[in-house]
């Protein structure tokens, strides 16, 4: 009797357990949410906006007259212990308080609500908000634009966002403690990264993943090109199958950005800011690059101005973006190892081209006041003001020495010595170290008074950055480069020059072509081959000479339906090497919403 009494737990010992069970999901529960605001446990709560945001992630929304009891006048901070109490005490929300708040406020007792009725009841239960911020959420539910939201269906979805907050908190913490974990095994890492990159041979054997989107192949895994010789080039029609699709996680990932421009220059063509980035670790990473508008004066073109990143590691080409969403944005997915990797942005020219400027009335810069003291005008200060955010390549309104270094590489092809920064230090107004707008004013200022008046070398720095005598920047595109990766933390990412595309991608682009795109023999001479590789919204054609001498290769592609080449013409004839390559042209679509045919001999 007594053993039987044993093996079987008491009431009050089941309580017990059961109490224990439950305050051990509630503290996992804490520390996850607690974990999506901190870096660590140790660390604590220091306002009361925090307190709000960690108990929301918990799913709870309490009163402002229950935060006065956790938050008071005296409080100065909160301990994760302090939150996990704090979570006890204060229930979660359920459907029914919020239909019990909600009935509230239905007046008429027809089971909607309006605008006004969701304003007062947000304003008054839990965090404040502002009426353009409870107007985001009813445009967000209100299908139908009546202005108001059957608030039934409304309980049901908060209910359900709070649930997958829950879930997206663990997902979180599970992530953080992952990372230090291999934080610890950072000597393990790094072996067996050394290891990876001592087989890594040729290009197509990089481990680098693809989008999940691309059906047939991963941006790595180059196709053989056709058997040379044994087959003509059928005319390709481009594939509309294949759209960028960002990975759904993305949120959790590290983010980090830069802003860049290609410039048109009449000597060099495109020329475009490069970058560096570093993974200390071997990361999943998502990177994109898309035109963006940030100066009044720059036109609106009708499609998008195409841009495209090549990824390289130890001067070999890893990858390159392939594929494009409906707003112009270009992106890749995979896995890379650690190190450092350069970054060079692309674009094929067809639709940034050199304008015709001989019918531009030409702005005036500088003119003389009452006191015969050179200033500038409006209309030049106005310019200065984009020059200036087309310099910001961090967009924290404020230039730093490297920024203003790629100001001045791209103005007179020289960078800042220290004693000329010293002079910006002594002469402009500065915040934390950096220019700020004014005083990047102040510069040019300085530079029309020096200048006695003259605008010539005022007008070099405009033309070089893109802008018309009539101001107007249409011979430059400005873009924007996002970089996200999934396990790795302490990215590095920054620009490292601007140069040429010409001098830096050339071999690159005619590489990813040979690897890619299709094959086809000179109708005249099997040494000379054509090389087309077709994506979705460009195609590119490369010649390549395999005999000992130099040859005159001419492209036909008059065939081709619905494109425009960078080059104004669609039958070039192009120099190549002895034992070399050479682009022959860039197609693009002229119209995108028409199908496009490339067809070349």
């Amino acid at each position: 009797m007594s053993r039987r009494q044993s093996s079987r737990p008491s009431s009050a010992a089941s309580y017990s357990s059961r109490s224990s069970t439950l305050d051990g999901e509630l503290r996992l529960e804490c520390k996850a949410a607690f974990l999506c605001l901190f870096d660590d446990l140790s660390e604590e709560i220091t306002s009361k906006e925090d307190l709000i945001s960690a108990l929301q992630q918990t799913g709870r929304n309490p009163t402002n007259r229950s935060l006065t009891k956790y938050w008071t006048r005296d409080t100065r901070s909160l301990t994760f212990d302090d939150f996990v109490h704090i979570c006890k005490k204060e229930p979660v929300t359920t459907a029914d308080d919020l239909m019990k708040a909600f009935r509230k406020v239905d007046l008429n007792g027809d089971g909607y609500i309006s605008l006004d009725e969701l304003y007062k009841l947000m304003t008054t239960r839990g965090e404040r908000m502002s009426k353009s911020d409870v107007q985001d959420i009813i445009e967000e539910v209100d299908e139908n634009r009546d202005g108001r939201l059957d608030y039934r269906e409304f309980c049901n979805m908060m209910i359900s966002t709070a649930e997958d907050c829950k879930k997206l908190s663990l997902k979180v913490m599970e992530k953080k403690e992952r990372r230090k974990q291999r934080r610890g095994n950072a000597d393990d890492n790094r072996s067996v990264t050394s290891r990876r990159e001592s087989q890594l041979k040729s290009v197509s054997q990089v481990s680098l993943r693809s989008n999940k989107s691309d059906k047939d192949q991963g941006p790595h895994d180059y196709p053989k090109p056709s058997p040379r010789g044994k087959r003509d080039l059928k005319p390709a029609v481009s594939s509309r199958s294949s759209k960028l699709s960002e990975p759904r996680n993305l949120r959790e990932w590290t983010h980090i950005r830069s802003n860049g421009c290609f410039f048109l220059d009449q000597e060099e063509g495109i020329v475009s800011h490069k970058y560096q980035l570093y993974l200390p670790t071997a990361s999943n990473v998502w990177i994109t690059i898309h035109p963006i508008k940030i100066i009044e004066s720059a036109p609106v073109p009708e499609f998008p101005i195409d841009t495209a990143l090549f990824i390289l590691k130890n001067k070999k080409l890893v990858t390159f973006t392939e594929q494009r969403d409906s707003k112009g944005k270009y992106g890749v997915r995979g896995d890379l190892e650690a190190g450092k990797y350069t970054i060079i942005p692309f674009s094929t020219g067809c639709r940034l081209k050199v304008s015709n400027h001989r019918n531009k009335q030409e702005a005036k810069l500088v003119k003389t006041d009452r006191d015969d003291k050179v200033v500038i005008t409006k209309v030049f200060r106005k310019a200065i003001e984009e020059l200036f955010q087309l310099s910001d390549l961090d967009g924290n309104g404020l230039l730093s020495r490297q920024e203003f270094n790629m100001f001045n590489l791209r103005s007179s092809g020289e960078e800042v010595a220290d004693d000329e920064w010293n002079v910006v230090e002594e002469n402009v107004e500065l915040e934390d170290g950096e220019i700020t707008k004014k005083g990047f004013i102040r510069l040019n200022e300085m530079e029309a008074e020096d200048n006695g008046g003259d605008a010539e070398d005022l007008w070099v720095t405009l033309t070089s950055h893109g802008f018309n005598k009539n101001l107007e920047l249409d011979q430059a595109c400005p873009y924007k480069i996002d970089v996200y990766t999934e396990e790795c933390d302490d990215v590095e990412f920054k620009v490292t020059g601007i140069e040429p595309l010409s001098d830096s991608l050339n071999d690159y682009v005619c590489e990813s072509v040979m690897a890619k795109g299709e094959s086809s023999n000179s109708r005249d001479k099997r040494d000379i081959l054509l090389h087309t590789y077709i994506g979705e919204t460009r195609a590119t054609v490369v010649a390549e000479n395999k005999s000992r001498s130099p040859v005159k290769v001419n492209v036909d592609c008059s065939g081709s339906r619905n494109c425009s080449s960078n080059i104004d013409t669609l039958e070039p004839t192009v120099t190549v090497p002895a034992n070399s390559t050479a682009i022959a042209l860039h197609l693009m679509p002229e119209d995108e919403r028409s199908d496009w045919c490339v067809k070349c001999e």
